[in-house]
């Protein structure tokens, strides 16, 4: 192994400063995807820290966010295997932002998603541990007049035969030594890298410690609410807040570009006052969006050829010789990311500054976003990121929605406010999972295998005008939208993947696992039929055209161990399978499930994943776990549906989520890997929606192409 991935002394920016009598180093890595920290005006943009105190503790300052994913745990491993410290000395707490920079190259680092967390930090936290570690035992061996291969560490402190210095205690003095040069542990003398580990945050959020952006409380804060226009871009034509300011507690109504908002002592004040005003809306273009008839629309354009994403070979001359043939369509809703925590964003100005507090996938463009508003310079912009009551996200919104209209509320009023969206506020809000529409041509040969395959997607672009619109999005081709999972194109000669992109006035946003959430479903769907047509086996299906991707088949025939697939199930229980690649990871999930009374009862779900190296095993299970009731939730009941304009659902009576009665077990196998490392985050989702509808044909014999399941497409 590389002991330093790509880096060399002159990739790794270190900084050692005296801070607070302890140790202080902040550390950027420039290797594949992850550009070295820009210096403006003499200072460091700064996205990681670790400060030893001379009380021992070991403060890590994260530089990517925590919503649920498990990174405050596990980033801090990295350091904590290099460093030789006291795990229960460790504190964590997430980074400002920086200092200027290039905000482009710097957005990449500072900002969470795409399951990248893990893998883009994995090079850059073990060498800042490393470093900080060789500096400790360079400062004992010089106290002591020993050579440092005398002494070695352990558990925070530094050893020399008789000789027990901690950590602490030499903080202040190996701040004045120079940076050395440093090698990495390799993996066979790992003590924590690939071993489950407790959660460091699960203490303070099971004893009600832990703060979220919604928690906060200051003195002199008033609590904002909005009435938003009932269709996306709308405009206020006229209100009356008369009765609003009679409401108890109401202190002020202002307008803003979005809305009305009304501020109160408390929420239920504000609430009551939004209840009393009285708006005269001007609903503007957006008026007439249907998205049932949008679907119709789609499904139109689906026959038309759209602009290539690949191909190989002809795929018309190969219909032309095809034994048979086969079309299908699927169709996919508008879906909300429905994080439990709703939005909410803290504002204070103050002459020349502003400080915020938000729970934000990436500070560093909200940061940006109102240095501009506000006609700052972003130093003067001190923006506080709390814990995130989970994300999906809808906390990457690269407008910077919800924070910029906390900043006009409390601009245009004067006053400190917190902005508190509602439920309803944030099902009804926008920036949802677009419509999609696949249509699927297959040509069959010999076996029942594929030999031609023409796939057609229609939907919105999810990142066109926004600030990663030049990396994602190449001659009009959103790619985001169009990863296609398992290599089976490699097995069939004739090949074409083409996408159409609509433009619809309904603001849309990456939803966990992106794209895949729909290819993999129009992907794996389609294999079982074809599978089923061949009368043979979807595993042994799978395992023909799969036959040269070691990756893909480990997670396969793992899965197919475990489940018991080619067992015989109980009577009335029946199962699915599908595979997916996702954020560098390869999935595969097995569903059992059963039918009764229209009445769908999950039994059993049994996933294995190939993450390369899984640095916490606990950790990657329950995001498989948690992606898996994601992808349940979402196949089972998700739906937002647009008539005349306006979001129809409202809460979770109308947008279910997935019950603790309703789900399943669920087991997770990790894949003994050497393969690159891949994320974790969000690669659970993409195979279980059509797992769950392949074992719901082996029960009903009726196939499902459009989601969310509806009984009674099933009866």
């Amino acid at each position: 192994m590389n002991t330093a991935g790509n880096t060399d002394r002159r990739n790794f920016l270190k900084t050692t400063i005296f801070a607070s009598g302890g140790l202080l180093i902040g550390y950027a890595l420039k290797g594949e995807n992850i550009p070295k920290v820009c210096i403006q005006t003499g200072e460091n943009v700064m996205n990681a820290l670790i400060h030893i105190s001379e009380d021992n503790s070991i403060h890590i300052i994260l530089s990517k966010v925590e919503m649920g994913q498990g990174i405050w745990t596990t980033l801090p491993m990295l350091i904590a295997e290099e460093l030789d410290c006291d795990w229960n000395k460790i504190k964590v707490r997430h980074a400002p932002p920086g200092k200027g920079g290039d905000f482009k190259q710097s957005l990449f680092v500072t900002s969470t998603g795409g399951s990248d967390s893990t893998r883009s930090e994995f090079d850059r936290y073990r060498m800042a541990g490393a470093t900080a570690r060789t500096m400790l035992v360079l400062t004992a061996a010089k106290r002591l007049g020993v050579p440092t291969e005398m002494c070695k560490t352990e558990n925070g402190f530094v050893i020399a035969g008789k000789h027990r210095i901690s950590y602490g205690e030499m903080a202040k003095e190996a701040s004045m030594l120079p940076v050395p040069d440093v090698k990495l542990r390799e993996p066979g003398k790992w003590k924590l890298i690939g071993k489950s580990q407790k959660r460091l945050d699960n203490p303070e959020k099971i004893n009600g410690k832990a703060t979220y952006g919604i928690d906060i409380r200051l003195p002199g804060l008033l609590t904002a609410v909005v009435a938003h226009a009932p269709v996306f871009g709308g405009k206020v034509k006229t209100f009356d807040d008369s009765k609003a300011k009679l409401i108890p507690g109401v202190r002020d109504v202002v307008e803003i570009p979005s809305g009305i908002a009304v501020l109160a002592d408390h929420y239920w004040a504000a609430k009551r006052g939004r209840d009393a005003l009285i708006i005269e809306w001007d609903d503007g273009e957006n008026k007439s969006i249907d998205s049932r008839q949008l679907l119709e629309e789609y499904q139109e354009l689906s026959g038309a050829k759209g602009k290539v994403i690949k191909e190989k070979g002809n795929v018309s001359t190969a219909f032309q010789n095809a034994a048979d043939t086969v079309d299908v369509v699927f169709s996919f809703p508008y879906l909300a990311h429905a994080p439990m925590e709703p939005l909410n964003c803290t504002v204070k100005i103050q002459k020349d500054k502003c400080e915020v507090w938000t729970g934000t996938q990436s500070p560093l463009l909200h940061q940006t976003e109102i240095a501009s508003f506000l006609g700052l310079s972003p130093d003067k912009v001190e923006l506080n990121t709390p814990h995130l009551g989970g994300s999906f996200g809808r906390r990457g919104s690269f407008s910077s929605d919800w924070v910029i209209e906390a900043v006009q509320i409390a601009k245009t009023s004067g006053k400190f406010i917190k902005l508190v969206w509602s439920r309803e506020d944030d099902i009804r809000g926008g920036y949802y999972r677009p419509v999609y529409v696949h249509k699927v041509h297959i040509g069959i040969g010999q076996g029942g295998l594929p030999v031609a395959w023409e796939h057609r997607i229609v939907g919105q672009s999810l990142f066109a005008n926004t600030p990663l619109e030049k990396d994602i999005v190449f001659n009009g081709i959103d790619y985001s939208s169009v990863t296609t999972g398992a290599p089976y194109s490699d097995s069939i000669p004739d090949f074409s993947f083409e996408l159409h992109t609509t433009k619809v006035g309904i603001p849309v946003l990456a939803w966990r696992s992106v794209g895949n959430s729909h290819t993999a479903f129009a992907v794996e769907t389609t294999i079982n039929e074809l599978a089923h047509r061949a009368a043979k086996d979807p595993v042994e299906y799978r395992r023909v055209l799969l036959k040269d991707h070691p990756r893909h088949l480990s997670v396969l025939n793992l899965a197919a161990e475990k489940s018991g697939w080619f067992t015989t199930l109980p009577k009335g229980r029946f199962r699915g399978v599908a595979i997916h690649e996702a954020m560098g990871s390869c999935v595969c999930q097995v569903i059992e499930l059963s039918v009764d009374n229209r009445s769908i009862q999950l039994h059993r779900v049994v996933c294995t994943i190939d993450c390369g190296l899984a640095v916490n095993p606990d950790g990657v299970r329950a995001q498989m776990e948690s992606g898996i009731i994601y992808g349940l939730t979402a196949a089972l009941y998700g739906e937002i549906t647009i008539e005349k304009g306006q979001v129809k659902q409202s809460n979770f009576h109308d947008y279910q989520m997935l019950r603790m009665n309703e789900t399943p077990e669920i087991e997770v196998h990790i894949v003994a890997s050497d393969s690159k490392m891949g994320g974790a985050g969000e690669p659970g989702v993409p195979p279980v929606a059509p797992a769950l509808v392949h074992a719901l044909f082996a029960a009903t014999g009726k196939r499902i192409r459009s989601l969310p399941v509806r009984i009674d497409d099933l009866f």
